[in-house]
């Protein structure tokens, strides 16, 4: 009994027993968690726990310890997008600290941007008093309601001695599973409650922690393992479909060595790109709406699809029925069980961690000596990449953002933090970047957030210092939080932004051209008024250059992208330009539209779409 009295005693954190404030006890969880950096607007409701990261940040800078950096945006959304940014480029939660009432409404987009791609971060809400809740206070918002829809999980802290437990297990909910965003809403009275510190200790959520040793037990038996190979064995055509999920559990690395060991063809999704290095051979880029028309002529063509992380949406299969119509078998891994059959019926499926069910598909292969010779799919997948190949007009007198972006990946080789807002300049940066490893494309996938790109490349460069970290824009996406220009300049960012400056919502006045007549309603901006440049020299952008002729492209991109510190570049480009292939609104892949310069297999008449089918 002495000897486990004394492993307990040796065992237990340094501060337990020690009295604390609510507040303190915040950011001590915060660095038990290995939180490095905190993104956060202030306001009355969450005074005690900024003061507490302030004290917090005084005693290490005393002790040379390293501090948590408490970095402030331009507004509550920003701080969001810039925690999702660093989550999104570091694999690790993020966390975002903001007050009560709008502070805490205006983090409502990012929470749902990221419980829509599956990714994790924790955000603190200051809250009125306890027994002010309820009474319509000043800048009070029914937080738990709001947010419990929209999150993966939501607390209100209403008993002080479950905070810092609860506090941990926010963490915990965030980062275990399908990852995703957690909000605990705390009032102020708890913040200013004094307990004594624990420094361990989680609620008994049984129901999920029960889930979780289920997922974490239910690996592949070697039965299953044979059904697998039996059906990959039938094959002559086999295509892995990478999705976002590969990514967010850390498989990379077991898909590299499945597809190497095997020889397999890979397809990413939007935010699959990185999973597998789009510059190898095997790779055949991204599929869906605006994939590769080599990408989605491959899915057409394969008669095996093997789905890891992903699953089926409406930007991939936009008409399910007819999705992959040659595959006579389709097999799906992913972490969430409700993604199985969900949109698109498989023949074999796994519910588990997808690194564990890789390896032991891997050495199942290897035990029973399984080989295929698919030299015959790889030829074809290669006439593909060439005949149908990524193109547009390159003799024409304006600049073209496909050129830009050719240019920028021509320098970067794939190693670049590339983030976008969303609209026609992410789908170029999807289609035109190439990318060597995951955690190096950042984008608002499944919500489409316009205003994304700045503040989550904030974020994402917090995350990683020393890499170089390119903000990809639109000229009315960067409108939405152009506030955070000034983010940049302030913590002395070397960000690089760029905006593909079409005067306009390029994507709307896309569909608006195809599918209404041309009608641009609300959707032209040539005549406003804004000065790019004269924006970011106000916000302290010593580079910041206009490019509006096209001979001057490469000498320009190069100096932006050697420029050292934050750098600016707006580029007047192709009003006109389209983003192509382009799959309609329920169509199938057979149905594609390329445009002018990328060769189709099919004539494709331009269908009007049903009003359901409207983006």
């Amino acid at each position: 009994m002495k000897d486990n009295h004394a492993a307990l005693q040796a065992s237990a954190h340094p501060l337990a027993g020690q009295s604390m404030t609510g507040a303190e006890m915040i950011v001590r969880v915060f660095a038990d968690e290995g939180v490095d950096t905190v993104f956060g607007y202030s306001g009355g409701a969450i005074l005690p726990t900024y003061d507490a990261i302030f004290v917090y940040n005084q005693e290490c800078a005393r002790a040379g310890r390293a501090q948590m950096p408490l970095i402030v945006p331009a507004n509550e959304q920003g701080a969001g997008f810039m925690a999702a940014g660093y989550a999104r480029a570091s694999g690790k939660v993020g966390v975002c600290v903001v007050t009560s009432g709008p502070g805490a409404t205006n983090t409502v987009t990012p929470v749902r941007d990221c419980m829509a791609d599956s990714i994790p971060i924790v955000v603190v809400c200051g809250q009125v008093p306890t027994a002010a809740i309820g009474t319509d206070a000043f800048q009070e918002a029914p937080v738990a309601s709001i947010m419990g829809s929209v999150a993966k999980h939501i607390f209100l802290v209403t008993d002080p001695a479950k905070l810092e437990s609860t506090m941990r297990t926010a963490f915990e909910l965030a980062r275990t599973g399908r990852p995703g965003p957690v909000v605990i809403d705390i009032p102020k009275d708890v913040q200013n409650w004094r307990g004594a510190y624990q420094g361990t200790g989680r609620l008994p959520v049984a129901g999920f922690r029960h889930r979780m040793n289920r997922l974490v037990r239910n690996t592949l038996s070697d039965e299953h393992c044979a059904e697998f190979f039996r059906m990959l064995g039938d094959s002559q055509r086999p295509l892995i479909y990478a999705g976002g999920g590969t990514i967010h559990s850390n498989a990379a690395q077991q898909l590299k060595e499945l597809v190497e060991e095997w020889q397999i063809p890979v397809v990413s999704t939007l935010m699959g790109l990185g999973a597998f290095d789009t510059r190898h051979k095997l790779s055949m880029s991204m599929l869906g709406m605006h994939g590769a028309a080599f990408a989605n002529y491959a899915v057409d063509d394969c008669d095996f699809l093997f789905a890891l992380g992903a699953r089926f949406d409406d930007r991939v299969a936009g008409n399910p029925p007819k999705f992959a119509p040659n595959a006579r078998r389709i097999a799906q891994i992913d972490i969430d069980a409700s993604e199985i059959n969900k949109v698109k019926p498989v023949h074999w499926h796994h519910v588990g961690l997808l690194p564990d069910a890789l390896r032991t598909l891997r050495a199942y292969g290897r035990r029973i000596g399984f080989r295929s010779d698919w030299s015959a799919w790889h030829a074809h997948c290669s006439g593909l990449k060439h005949k149908y190949a990524m193109n547009f007009d390159r003799n024409s007198a304006l600049i073209q953002p496909y050129a830009v972006i050719e240019a920028i990946n021509k320098i970067t080789q794939g190693e670049a933090i590339i983030t976008t807002g969303v609209g026609q300049h992410q789908m170029w940066a999807a289609q035109y970047f190439d990318f060597a490893r995951p955690r190096l494309w950042l984008t608002s996938g499944s919500m489409g957030t316009m205003g994304f790109g700045l503040p989550a490349a904030i974020g994402a460069q917090f995350a990683n210092p020393g890499r170089l970290v390119i903000d990809i824009d639109g000229d009315s996406s960067i409108r939405m939080n152009i506030g955070e220009l000034e983010t940049v300049t302030t913590y002395d960012l070397p960000v690089k932004v760029i905006v593909l400056n079409n005067n306009g919502d390029g994507m709307v006045k896309q569909w608006q051209k195809l599918f209404f007549k041309g009608r641009l309603s609300a959707s032209d901006k040539s005549l406003h008024t804004k000065d790019f440049v004269k924006a970011a020299q106000a916000d302290g952008y010593r580079y910041a250059v206009r490019l509006d002729r096209k001979e001057d492209l490469p000498r320009v991109i190069s100096e932006f992208l050697e420029f050292k510190g934050a750098a600016f570049l707006e580029v007047v480009i192709d009003p006109d330009a389209g983003v192509y292939p382009m799959v309609g609104p329920g169509q199938a892949y057979d149905e594609m539209i390329t445009g002018d310069w990328i060769a189709s297999r099919h004539k494709t008449e331009i269908r009007t779409p049903d009003a359901s089918e409207m983006f």
